[in-house]
């Protein structure tokens, strides 16, 4: 049973905007919402030092070689948050299923620059570590990696969206 960090979010959470704005593939920083338009689900952290977005995007309309899986178009943890990176992946993943019980056949991919990550010893290290696994590359060079079904977590759903005022009040 996964401990579930994650609280449902939205698209235009003035909370997780910051985190987005500082994401490297942020398209407009300052933009009131930060994910790509369609059907998405958007998880946030208590102490909002963490984002997951993951989109459902039309298959029709998707120009990489993935098209037809969820795409994991947002994800960053700051430096103080207290979950390890593929922990809060794994729970998002997990999370994602709980919303969305169909699993498309090609599961869920995530696109990493390996010229704009933190470097590490191998691009997408905390992917790998949650489970994902290379898979190639799009047409800009960005490193795919790729999580099908029986890789997956079992469904957890997040925590009900975070109300700062009502967390005040009850404590």
């Amino acid at each position: 049973m996964i401990d579930q960090p994650w609280h449902y979010s939205n698209r235009a959470d003035k909370r997780a905007l910051p985190l987005a704005d500082r994401h490297y593939n942020r398209q407009k920083v300052g933009s009131p919402q930060f994910v790509p338009p369609g059907s998405c689900v958007v998880f946030l952290t208590e102490h909002a030092d963490a984002v997951w977005t993951t989109s459902n995007p039309i298959a029709r309309f998707v120009k990489h070689d993935w098209a037809g899986a969820w795409m994991n178009s947002l994800f960053r943890r700051e430096p103080e948050c207290e979950y390890l990176a593929s922990d809060l992946i794994v729970a998002a993943v997990a999370a994602t299923r709980a919303h969305w019980a169909d699993v498309p056949d090609l599961g869920m991919v995530t696109f990493v620059d390996a010229n704009k990550t933190r470097r590490k010893r191998d691009p997408g290290r905390c992917y790998r570590r949650a489970g994902f696994t290379h898979v190639g590359f799009t047409k800009a060079g960005l490193w795919v990696f790729q999580q099908l079904l029986a890789d997956m977590p079992e469904p957890a759903l997040a925590r009900p969206k975070f109300v700062p005022e009502l967390a005040r009040a009850a404590a």
